[in-house]
């Protein structure tokens, strides 16, 4: 089983080592990519400066599978990653990283959107919200 986390924030070097590494996959028609990046909301008149993330590690790892498999399963995939960050991620960096292969764009367009949707729904990660103040509050998953 591919391990998904992350110490820290995904580094862009990452999603550009991806890329490059399939272009030797001359069967590869499309890439579809999402990325997850920390926003600066706020709660109330303090902004958020940071999300620090956690998981229990070994359960979160089998479910990410279960998706995975489910992805290969349901649409024409020839490559799928998945990460996602634990511990502290900074406002402005990427916390969320898939990126689905396939011979044609609509197999990968509908392979990310559902992996997406379904890792919100089921992974067991939670995140504590640091705010400007030094306070924190837990985040809640929104599947939309």
């Amino acid at each position: 089983m591919k391990k998904s986390f992350i110490q820290g924030p995904i580094p862009a070097e990452k999603i550009a080592d991806s890329i490059a590494h399939h272009k030797h996959k001359t069967n590869i028609g499309a890439h579809d990519i999402f990325l997850g990046q920390v926003r600066e909301d706020f709660i109330g008149d303090l902004s958020v400066i940071s999300i620090a993330f956690e998981a229990q590690e070994e359960l979160s790892e089998k479910t990410i599978y279960e998706i995975r498999e489910e992805a290969f399963a349901n649409f024409s995939l020839t490559c799928l990653h998945i990460y996602h960050s634990l511990q502290n991620v900074p406002v402005g960096e990427l916390c969320f990283y898939v990126f689905a292969s396939s011979p044609h764009r609509d197999a990968a367009f509908n392979a990310t959107r559902y992996i997406v949707e379904e890792f919100k729904k089921r992974v067991p990660i939670f995140g504590k919200i640091n705010l400007s103040d030094g306070s924190y509050v837990w985040k809640e998953n929104k599947t939309k």
